[in-house]
């Protein structure tokens, strides 16, 4: 039982509990006196001791491992630094690699199941089973090209700490390549400052310093969600830029195609993922035998960034003619990136706008590309893509219940996952990178 010490706060509850199951966002299952708990730094299988984090809700608690009673022999010393000292980069660090691979795989599997509502057939016959999150080849380190720091009150930059705002600075995170964060303490940074750090495609580095955000409006927010959301707010909205180091825009290339990218614009963190993606939408297109036309295929490219998808269906030698790849992205910098890499070739059709508002007005598909933000597509994309009656459908995601939600929305338009594929794309963290191509049920085989 937990009391309270003399100055009224509450004494911390500690529980020992053997953890059963991987949950979603890296914790781990259990149960004590039947009430389950999700337990972040346990790797399922361990008894643990833990110590209550949060106990609002009925259903469950969440807990901290304070102590492994008896280990996994899939634990492993962290090799990141910063995770060490509380930075929220490499949140599994402390999983061997393959195995934690092998339990996002399962968390995938369970979503897909659970909430995608997909049979055990269905999993089977489109190759979903628990080893199907593949290495992008790194061993865990020195495979991220972008990410950002913060700068502490003193100066110093570092890691965002785990769940907070804080900044873990003198410890470096493992998964920058090869000199992005090296020599740093050589800079002047601004207090309350962000940085984003980017690696070229010849490896220069390139920083960018965004500007302290103003602080939010006070007395607006009066609960912890509402000024977290006003925080956040806050960082999104636009800030003033200076570059510290190399230059405001960093080069990347997949296949032939050279792309000019804002260091504080998006591109994909891990160096070879970019690739891998676009060679997984290709193949999954080609595997799905699509009709073909004289006058060439048309394609949508939704949420589209700047235009890696497109110019992987526009460049593959497997699909056939493509007469036009219509993208549909929001963000201005992302398709002024899309026009300067796609410039002399009128087969990209670039609009810009939210896909909601745009779709009504493209012309019939033959393939669907979407690669939504976390938030994921939603009922209204999805009802406007199957409206369309493309003959197959390549859905990228980046996280894994909203994932499974989108794909149980489609099925509900009658298509089904033809192939799906998982990326360990964040080593030594929980996310995860999943594609599925998805065809009409009677086009299904």
């Amino acid at each position: 039982m937990s009391g309270s010490d003399r100055s009224g706060a509450a004494e911390p509850e500690f529980v020992v509990i053997r953890v059963e199951n991987p949950a979603n966002g890296g914790d781990a299952v259990g149960r004590v006196d039947g009430r389950v708990v999700f337990v972040r730094g346990a790797i399922p299988g361990e008894l643990v001791r833990a110590r209550i984090t949060e106990d609002r809700h009925a259903g469950y608690r969440r807990a901290e491992t304070t102590e492994v009673l008896e280990s996994s022999v899939h634990r492993v010393e962290p090799v990141c630094d910063a995770a060490r000292h509380g930075a929220g980069c490499c949140d599994l660090g402390f999983i061997e690699q393959a195995h934690a691979r092998m339990l996002k795989g399962r968390i995938l599997v369970d979503a897909l199941a659970r909430i995608g509502k997909l049979t055990a057939d269905d999993l089977d016959a489109a190759g979903a089973g628990e080893d199907l999150m593949r290495s992008l080849g790194d061993d865990g380190t020195r495979w991220r090209v972008r990410t950002r720091l913060g700068v502490d009150a003193q100066g110093r930059p570092g890691m965002h700490a785990l769940g907070g705002s804080a900044i873990v600075a003198g410890h470096r995170c493992a998964a920058p390549v090869a000199g992005m964060t090296d020599g740093l303490d050589a800079f002047a940074f601004t207090p309350g400052a962000d940085l984003a750090v980017a690696a070229d495609m010849d490896g220069r580095r390139h920083i960018v310093e965004l500007a302290p955000p103003r602080p939010p409006k006070r007395g607006r927010a009066r609960d912890r969600r509402g000024r977290a959301q006003a925080a956040r707010r806050s960082r999104d909205a636009p800030r003033a830029e200076r570059v510290i180091d190399g230059e405001p825009v960093a080069t990347h290339q997949v296949g032939n195609r050279i792309w000019h990218i804002p260091v504080t614009g998006f591109w994909q963190a891990h160096r070879e993922a970019p690739t891998a993606y676009a060679h997984a939408v290709v193949d999954m297109l080609a595997a799905a035998s699509l009709p073909r036309h004289d006058a060439g295929m048309v394609a949508w490219d939704l949420y589209g960034g700047a235009g890696v998808f497109a110019a992987a269906l526009l460049d593959a030698a497997t699909l056939g003619p493509v007469r036009s790849v219509h993208v549909v992205e929001s963000d201005a910098t992302a398709l002024a990136a899309a026009a300067q890499t796609f410039d002399g070739d009128d087969r990209p059709v670039l609009h810009r706008g939210e896909v909601t508002a745009v779709v009504g007005d493209l012309p019939s598909p033959d393939v669907v590309v979407l690669d939504p933000p976390r938030t994921g597509a939603g009922p209204a994309v999805i009802d406007a893509i199957a409206d369309a009656d493309p003959a197959a459908i390549v859905h990228v995601g980046c996280d894994v219940g909203r994932f499974a939600r989108d794909l149980a929305l489609f099925a509900e338009h009658g298509y089904r996952p033809r192939e799906i594929r998982a990326f360990d794309a964040f080593p030594q963290t929980h996310h995860v990178e999943a594609v599925a191509c998805l065809v009409p049920e009677r086009r299904r085989g």
